[in-house]
């Protein structure tokens, strides 16, 4: 069964058809290559005949006789042929038994069948000849056996087996080889993945430090994996609190209904305890609310409404919505913005996840404090930088307060219900920006947004290293 496999795998029969086609172009280069050399031996016959017979036809005639058995003396591998023949076409001298009655005299050389005096001779033979007529009305022919084009061809085609079949089983030993390796490393990956369906959500596909297609793959692989993991990490621990959150203003609004049945005695006690039923009612559909909101956001489905964004006019607008808020708390609220800045994004989210920062900012800041709201741009990159002189977060706290419903225990006392970075976090992520939060003392978070054409770019070539690096606490 895995010998089936392994013919039919399609590396296998890749590589088979890799090496059927190089023998075909082989093979086709090889009768290229004969058709060649067999056309140049033919011309250079020719040219030897012609040149030949031209040089004995100039002879005297009583030197021709012995010119032409010399001639035929040299021819150590008896492919020469020459005659001289009378006005009746009687032998005179030389190795042709005949003349031939259809050879066109003062013509070119051409291919003629011609009988050879010679004991070896059984039949006769096609050669290329040629004739002429000399002055005494003599008959000189001169011919040349080609059949050596023969032997360049049991040459080249024993050539073409000796270089071809070597080189086919070589392409099939590869091609195997290759088979053998990817179904390997197909079933180690398998084997991994069964773990990984089985529930262990820690394992990790092996990859390797070289550059190819698997290892490539099984990176990518692993990156999902790992965001999968944190997700399910992070909603293994949501439903708890979730509960934790909102069983806190669900007792208090119980409790404060079970007092008011029982001790209010008048319509103003009554009013009271419906006031506060419905602040604890307002919190829970807060949590609820703020839970749809990120569900929302971290489900990418705002991505269709995305355009060009300027942030400095955002900027504006959440400093003139927060500065009556940090007048009254006695909170110095300031906007820098050195030039003006364009991303790709929505305006809403953005609009939402700046003022969620300076909320913050404004919310932590003592009296007498102060928030800067600042935009510091280029050609490249624009950042949104949030910073006040409040405690700010520590270096313990920088990853655990981008968690949902943390809150450090010097905050507890503050209204909130700790979705807010929660919010932003997300909100960066979604926009392929980065988000870093510096330690204390001071509160200082900056968004960094690559220029427009960066974005879209990182994106759309890499969106997982966008998703890994959208948060990262400094």
């Amino acid at each position: 069964m895995r010998q089936i496999e392994f013919i039919r795998s399609n590396t296998f029969l890749w590589a088979a058809a890799v090496a059927a086609a190089m023998a075909l172009f082989v093979a086709a280069l090889f009768a290229f290559i004969y058709w060649k050399i067999d056309d140049y031996l033919i011309m250079r016959s020719d040219r030897m005949i012609a040149t030949q017979l031209n040089f004995l036809a100039e002879l005297p005639p009583g030197r021709l006789n012995d010119a032409i058995s010399d001639h035929l003396k040299q021819d150590s591998r008896g492919v020469q042929y020459a005659g001289l023949f009378d006005r009746t076409g009687t032998r005179l001298a030389g190795n042709i038994a005949r003349l031939p009655p259809h050879l066109d005299l003062g013509g070119p050389v051409q291919n003629v069948r011609l009988a050879r005096i010679a004991p070896q001779a059984a039949h006769d033979a096609v050669v290329k000849a040629a004739g002429r007529r000399l002055g005494d009305g003599h008959i000189l022919v001169m011919g040349r056996n080609v059949d050596e084009t023969r032997e360049i061809s049991i040459v080249v085609g024993q050539a073409l087996l000796l270089g071809l079949l070597p080189a086919f089983c070589l392409c099939l030993l590869a091609g195997a080889w290759l088979s053998i390796r990817a179904q390997r490393r197909v079933e180690q990956v398998n084997r991994h993945v069964q773990r990984i369906v089985a529930g262990d959500l820690r394992e990790r596909l092996p990859q390797t430090n070289t550059d190819d297609p698997f290892a490539r793959l099984a990176g990518i692989v692993n990156g999902m994996l790992d965001e999968m993991e944190t997700t399910i990490n992070a909603l293994a621990g949501v439903g708890n609190d979730i509960a934790h959150d909102l069983r806190t203003p669900l007792t208090r609004v119980r409790l404060a209904l079970e007092r008011g049945r029982t001790h209010a005695a008048t319509l103003e006690n009554l009013q009271d305890v419906v006031d506060k039923a419905i602040a604890g009612i307002d919190q829970a559909l807060a949590i609820i609310t703020a839970l749809l909101r990120l569900a929302e956001i971290e489900s990418s489905s705002r991505t269709a409404g995305f355009g060009d964004v300027a942030l400095d006019e955002i900027l504006r607008q959440v400093c003139d919505v927060y500065e009556p808020i940090a007048e009254d708390k006695d909170v110095e609220l300031r906007v820098a913005i050195d030039r003006k800045a364009e991303v790709r994004g929505d305006p809403d989210l953005l609009f939402e996840a700046i003022a969620n920062l300076v909320d913050n900012a404004v919310k932590f800041t003592p009296c007498g404090g102060r928030v800067t709201l600042a935009l510091v741009s280029d050609d490249k990159a624009a950042r949104v930088v949030v910073s006040d002189s409040g405690p700010g977060i520590g270096a313990g706290e920088r990853e655990a307060v981008l968690r949902r419903f943390y809150r450090s225990d010097k905050m507890r006392n503050t209204p909130g219900v700790g979705l807010g970075l929660s919010l932003v976090a997300a909100i960066v992520k979604l926009h392929g920006f980065r988000l870093t939060i510096y330690p204390a003392p001071g509160g200082r978070v900056e968004i960094f947004a690559p220029a427009e054409e960066t974005s879209r770019e990182a994106a759309a070539s890499d969106p997982a290293r966008a998703r890994h690096a959208s948060l990262a606490p400094m």
